[in-house]
């Protein structure tokens, strides 16, 4: 079964330094049927305009994951870390305990895009964590790269929960499947260009549930560039 969420149906928020689509329920965004989806709690679309951001704030007992399109995103975080997140880079940031950060464009000439996600860790009460790696488009290109799983498993990111992030860069004519092993689903969020899922269309900005399939059979219909989350 294969459940789409379209791009343009996401909540929204205008602050004019900020442009966000969320695809779950987040800050002032109330949806009831879209708080989340598994362990999937957030998908956040952002761009911030130069030298703008995010002051410092705090979070607890989540595992949160950036992913930067364009652009380049500052971050510092009370653990001591102080890094910048360029284009093609993720960043996992583990608030177990409690954790306070801020995130700014790096750039005073140029906006920057990127993904923000959240997942649910398998417990409460880990020790903060942050790491920060580059994956560089050959590795994605035409294939389902890992970029986040636990144990780091093939030099993904540390995720502190039985789930795994895969992301594909594609040329029109790709084709990659990713088999569901049994009582697992799938999120498939569409981050540009546009794939087909199972037979059905997906755009820039859409997501789809899956869940009860064997597999995801995705083709690209032009270049494109996909995330697919396998969730318990």
């Amino acid at each position: 079964m294969i459940t789409l969420r379209p791009a343009a149906e996401r909540g929204h928020a205008q602050r004019g330094w900020l442009d966000s689509w969320h695809t779950f329920s987040f800050a002032n965004y109330y949806d009831p049927d879209h708080m989340g989806f598994r362990v999937l709690r957030v998908i956040n679309e952002d761009r911030v305009q130069p030298g703008e951001g995010f002051g410092t704030h705090p979070h607890r007992d989540m595992e949160i994951v950036t992913y930067v399109l364009e652009g380049a995103l500052a971050h510092r975080d009370s653990t001591g870390t102080s890094s910048v997140l360029p284009a093609g880079e993720v960043q996992r940031m583990s608030a177990g305990t409690g954790i306070t950060h801020s995130e700014y464009n790096a750039s005073q000439s140029e906006p920057v895009h990127f993904l923000q996600i959240w997942i649910l860790p398998e417990r409460e009460g880990i020790s903060p964590g942050y790491e920060q790696r580059a994956f560089p488009e050959e590795e994605r290109r035409g294939r389902l790269r890992l970029i986040a799983a636990p144990g780091a498993r093939d030099g993904a990111l540390t995720l502190h929960q039985d789930a795994e992030i895969y992301n594909a860069v594609l040329s029109q004519g790709d084709q990659v499947t990713h088999p569901l092993r049994p009582g697992r689903h799938a999120w498939v969020q569409q981050v540009r260009g546009g794939v087909t899922l199972n037979g059905q269309r997906l755009s820039a900005g859409d997501g789809a549930a899956v869940s009860d399939e064997a597999a995801l059979e995705i083709a690209a219909t032009s270049d494109a560039e996909v995330m697919v989350f396998d969730l318990p």
